[in-house]
């Protein structure tokens, strides 16, 4: 891939505008703008690398680096660079992107082993298109399932099917995650289990849980007998 942004013509621009964030939220934060480093060729290849440092680190990466995510993205509305360039910039602290690479490979390829022993369907909770290429990539060596990336906007994810599974061409968007109080929130990488999974097994193979034969959604632990009207 051809080096379209360098440091000396977009680096400013992307300078001026983090400096002016930085200060104006108060984060303790300084930050490096330098060319990609080829840490992971086989999977990103930035012409550009926005590295972070300070005090507020922890701030950034917090929640699968949500914000410096945001940050990132943003700063591409900035430039307004095309969707297919958004590999071409990338921001990172303490080596995070080297760990959510690593962290997706090894998701993909127990997603691929499920696939193959349940002989149906799994599919991811949406992801932006940089990880949907990851894991695309992480499966291109194995022909015993294949994956497509389904959705769309903020719901488009990565579906793998056995290799012999016909594409499903309307999969219901999925629920809208929980996150039960836990202060990350729900993993990309832990999607819920549809189609053939222990999580339809459990519940008795029905769509959306409940009981066979019980009222729908309904939970157990109740009195019995029907409700008095109020």
């Amino acid at each position: 891939m051809t080096t379209k942004y360098s440091v000396h013509e977009t680096g400013p621009r992307i300078e001026a505008f983090l400096k002016q964030i930085i200060s104006d939220a108060g984060f303790d934060l300084t930050f490096t703008i330098g060319p990609g480093d080829q840490t992971n060729p086989e999977f990103e290849n930035p012409d550009i690398v926005v590295q972070f440092k300070g005090d507020d680190i922890d701030m950034l990466l917090a929640n699968k680096a949500e914000l410096l995510l945001a940050l990132e993205l943003v700063t591409m509305e900035l430039l307004r660079m095309h969707s297919d360039d958004h590999s071409r910039i990338s921001f990172d602290a303490n080596d995070y992107r080297a760990l959510r690479f690593e962290e997706l490979r090894s998701s993909a390829l127990d997603a691929a082993e499920r696939v193959k022993h349940t002989g149906t369907y799994f599919r991811f909770n949406p992801m932006n298109s940089r990880e949907r290429r990851l894991i695309h990539i992480a499966l291109r060596n194995e022909p015993a399932v294949r994956s497509e990336s389904c959705g769309t906007g903020p719901q488009r994810g990565v579906v793998i099917y056995p290799s012999s599974m016909p594409s499903i061409p309307d999969l219901p968007p999925l629920p809208r995650p929980q996150t039960h109080g836990f202060a990350d929130g729900p993993r990309p990488d832990r999607p819920p289990r549809e189609g053939g999974g222990r999580f339809d097994r459990d519940r008795g193979g029905r769509p959306g849980g409940g009981r066979p034969g019980g009222r729908p959604g309904g939970g157990g632990g109740g009195r019995g007998g029907p409700r008095r009207p109020r």
